[in-house]
């Protein structure tokens, strides 16, 4: 008999979250001011956004999770009696964690391991790991499951409000010059992913933060009128604003379920704090 189990990358934020399902997370490393940590293992989200707060010209940079934690997570799998895997990963435009686990899956005897590529990342991963528990839970096969979340990624929208393009500069998220000007014009970018090739884009360019925000909700309600979705707010140092958000949306959209989800450190360190996510899944 086969049975299913589901290995998720540490980008989605999936530590934070609890699963009626094994699931097991790889954790990337962060370099944080000349230390190494495992994300969430060794920080987790409200300690590191304290740091960079209060430590805005740290050295920062993240890593992709060794070959060996990869194989470490499908041995342990396979060991409690699940002979297929289910992998979920940051897109590919933003880390190459994908073709790692791909490549583990032939390291590994006794698991088929199937490898899906999120076009996305943060609560956009998680929501596809909800989803393949469900259809797992519903009997498909591996392949099936596969397919069932493959098929609502284009359905999956991702807005980023950037506080600050510090940390996108520094992370060659953006380059020098265009970040310089960005913050001399006190422009505040709204990004968006990609549905398409799973790229983070900038979407708009506004000049305060009070219009970005404004303009994020415009677009909000622009793009899911008429439209059943679930909706979540992904977060940094700013949680309390983004209960704010939270509330504001659902004048917008009245009785909709919200998730309300911390920004993992290991994107974070790209993304910086002040950052605030909304996203809106069709269904």
């Amino acid at each position: 008999m086969n049975k299913i189990g589901i290995v998720v990358c540490t980008n989605s934020g999936a530590d934070y979250y609890e699963f009626d399902h094994p699931v097991e997370v790889i954790h990337s490393d962060l370099h944080l001011g000349g230390k190494v940590y495992e994300d969430f293992v060794d920080i987790k989200a409200e300690e590191f956004y304290d740091i960079i707060s209060k430590n805005p010209d740290i050295d920062i940079k993240t890593s992709q999770p060794p070959m060996g934690q990869i194989i470490g997570k499908y041995e342990k799998l396979r060991d409690m009696g699940y002979n297929q895997i289910l992998t979920i990963s940051i897109s590919t435009k933003l880390s190459g964690i994908y073709q790692s686990t791909i490549l583990a899956g032939e390291m590994v005897e006794g698991v088929t391991v199937r490898a899906v590529d999120s076009k996305s990342v943060s609560y956009g991963e998680l929501y596809l790991v909800k989803e393949a528990i469900k259809h797992i839970k519903a009997g498909f096969s591996l392949e099936e499951v596969a397919q069932k979340i493959e098929a609502v990624i284009p359905n999956i929208n991702i807005l980023v409000y950037v506080d600050t393009v510090k940390f996108m500069v520094k992370n060659g998220r953006l380059s020098s010059t265009a970040g310089a000007l960005a913050s001399l014009l006190k422009i505040k970018p709204i990004l968006r992913m990609n549905q398409e090739d799973g790229s983070l884009v900038a979407y708009e360019k506004i000049r305060t933060s009070k219009k970005a925000l404004n303009r994020l909700y415009e677009i909000f309600e622009e793009e899911t009128k008429g439209r059943d979705i679930e909706a979540f707010v992904v977060y940094t140092n700013n949680k309390p604003f983004a209960h704010e958000v939270k509330k504001h949306l659902l004048t917008i959209k009245p009785g909709i379920n919200i998730e309300l989800v911390p920004l993992t450190p290991v994107v974070g360190a790209h993304a910086g704090p002040g950052t605030l996510g909304v996203g809106y899944v069709y269904i």
